[in-house]
Parts: C-alpha cells; sequence; structure tokens
C-alpha cells in the first residue's frame, strides 16, 4: 500500500523484540502510514537520543525526527524489573549507580514524550495521566464518580489489615502488581506473618469470586468485550477459555465513564463479578497487551488500534 503524502509518521516507544511493537508497525504500515520505533529497551546503549533546548529540537540516532502524527507508548524499560530488562549482573556489580542510571534514562524519555503532547500529538496515553494510573488513584477516582469498585485496602499496618479481614473473604496481592493474586487465610493474619508488611505495604481486597471480564476502550468507543473463564483466582496463566459477549449497556456506560475518568485513549480494564453479581472494576490499564486475546477470541484488536494511530497521522495539525 502506497503510504499517503498527508500522513505524518507514527511513532512507537517500546522494544523491537515486544510483539506487540513489531505487529503495531507491520499493521500500521499496511494503512500506508510510515512508522518509527524509539527503542526504550536498546537505549541507551546502542540508540542515541538528543534533545536541545528547542522544543522540536529531537534527533534519534542522528536523524532529525519530525513531529509525528501520533504516538503508540508501549514501555520505557526504565527500571530493572521491567519486563525484558535484564539488569541483575548490573545491579549486583553496583546497584546504586544502576538505579541512577534508570533513573535518569526514565527522565530523558518522559521528557521526550513529554514534549509531544505538549506540541499536541495525540498520545496513546497521555504523559499527563500518568498521576491517575496507579491503582489506589484510580481506584479511588472510579469510587468518587460513582463507579463501582472493591472496598480495597492499601496499608503495611497489620491492624488495620485485621480489620479489613475480620467476617469476610480477603484477597491479597501487591500494590504494584506482578505476583498471582490469592485469598487471605488465617495463617495470613498471624504476627509473624504480617511483619512482612514492614518491608512493602500489600493491597488487600473483598473476594470476588465471579467471573471475569475484559474491556478494551479506544477512543471513546469499545471495541471489545471478553469473558474470561478460569477455575482460579487469578486467571493469568489459567485461563480455560475467552469468548467474546455483549456487555449489558449499563455496564457499557460505566466502562466509557471510566476510560474518561482515568483519562486514557486506549485502556484494556479487568473487571471481576462479586457475590452479589455486580461487575467491578479492578484496573485500567493504560498499555494493555491485546494479541493473546485476538488469538484465541478472534478479536481485532491489533487492527482497531493501527487503525486509530494511522487516522491520527493523516488527521490535520491544529
Amino acid at each position: 500500500m502506497t503510504t499517503l503524502p498527508s500522513a505524518r509518521p507514527v511513532l512507537i516507544v517500546g522494544s523491537r523484540e515486544d510483539a506487540h511493537v513489531s505487529e503495531i508497525a507491520r499493521r500500521v504500515e499496511q494503512e500506508g502510514v510510515k512508522t518509527l520505533v524509539v527503542d526504550t529497551l536498546t537505549f541507551p546503549e546502542e540508540t542515541r537520543l538528543a534533545l536541545t533546548d528547542d522544543l522540536g529540537g529531537i534527533t534519534l540516532d542522528g536523524r532529525r525526527l519530525e513531529r509525528p502524527g501520533a504516538i503508540y507508548l508501549r514501555s520505557y524499560h526504565s527500571h530493572p524489573l521491567a519486563f525484558g530488562v535484564d539488569a541483575s549482573e548490573a545491579m549486583d556489580d553496583d546497584w546504586r549507580t544502576t538505579l541512577v542510571a534508570f533513573r535518569e534514562k526514565m527522565t530523558l524519555l518522559r521528557g521526550l514524550v513529554g514534549r509531544w503532547e505538549a506540541m499536541g500529538v495525540p498520545l496513546y496515553n497521555p504523559l499527563s495521566v500518568d498521576w491517575r494510573t496507579p491503582k489506589p488513584v484510580q481506584l479511588s477516582l472510579l469510587a468518587n464518580a460513582g463507579l463501582p469498585v472493591p472496598e480495597t485496602l492499601w496499608t503495611n499496618d497489620p491492624e488495620a489489615v485485621r480489620r479489613f479481614a475480620a467476617g469476610r473473604r480477603v484477597a491479597f496481592k501487591p500494590v504494584e502488581g506482578g505476583a498471582a493474586t490469592r485469598e487471605l487465610g488465617p495463617e495470613d493474619l498471624t504476627d509473624a506473618r504480617l511483619a512482612a508488611l514492614e518491608t512493602a505495604p500489600v493491597t488487600f481486597q473483598e473476594l470476588m469470586p465471579g467471573e471475569d471480564v475484559r474491556v478494551y476502550v479506544l477512543d471513546g468507543e469499545i471495541v471489545a468485550s471478553l469473558r474470561i473463564l478460569s477455575k482460579a483466582l487469578d486467571f493469568r496463566q489459567n485461563e480455560e477459555r475467552i469468548e467474546t459477549f455483549e456487555l449489558p449497556p449499563e455496564v457499557a456506560r460505566q466502562c466509557l465513564r471510566a476510560t474518561e475518568v482515568v483519562g486514557l485513549r486506549w485502556t484494556g480494564m479487568d473487571l471481576k463479578r462479586d457475590v452479589r453479581g455486580t461487575l467491578r472494576f479492578l484496573e485500567l490499564n493504560a498499555s494493555p497487551m491485546f494479541l493473546g486475546f485476538d488469538a484465541r477470541a478472534g478479536t481485532d484488536l491489533l487492527g482497531h488500534l493501527a487503525r486509530a494511530l494511522a487516522k491520527a497521522a493523516r488527521s490535520p495539525i491544529p
């Protein structure tokens, strides 16, 4: 397909080794729009960036970057624990210097993306809403907007945990994520076990035994709603079947409202049904994976996102 002259390139921030990055690049180019990847996994070891005090003064590997038509922000790879990053040897050798280096990397990459947002480039997703995406923020914003969320406690206070867990079933998981969700048992409420909270806070949440639902929203439109069938409390890596289904109108309205509240152009949100049958919001992910859902449920999230990026790239500069 011939690239349309009026289309500015779509810039992808992430790793070329990430299938989501390579597939988006391939699919956007099928729409007739050029793509350019800022490889954040190889920065700063291989990828070269330079920013001057001019807002548009940005070069990538020695070439000045023109204003992109849209940006897909996949990952900064700016932490030793980030997926795909292997910093164990550097951390073992000199953890302090390694953490400083990651901090500097993150600051420059955020400065890069922030400049484009300041120019009015459509970002999927905007840097300016980052403060809304941590779960202790987004769930409180959703609750304040009248949307259904599970009763949740984030804490390192053992007595707060005991009060929260009294007389009911509770799930617990990391504040940021990563480890699987588990049910809190009597053995977890002992002094010895709760002493682990001195190391890091934990999320405690009313246990919801019902079905898992994933909803994708793109530019104010629901582009997929999926039911995930699993016998496990945490469906990740335990999916038995994934199927599309039509959301009840009220839940669909809630999903669109939730996206507005958090300020995302593109999200994969997780909901779970409580003991009373109400679907409650667990999380709105600002960089959701989608290729696996396309493969297992027959959706076309890749196509939806690629077309949205290409459309934005062809739009006149405001």
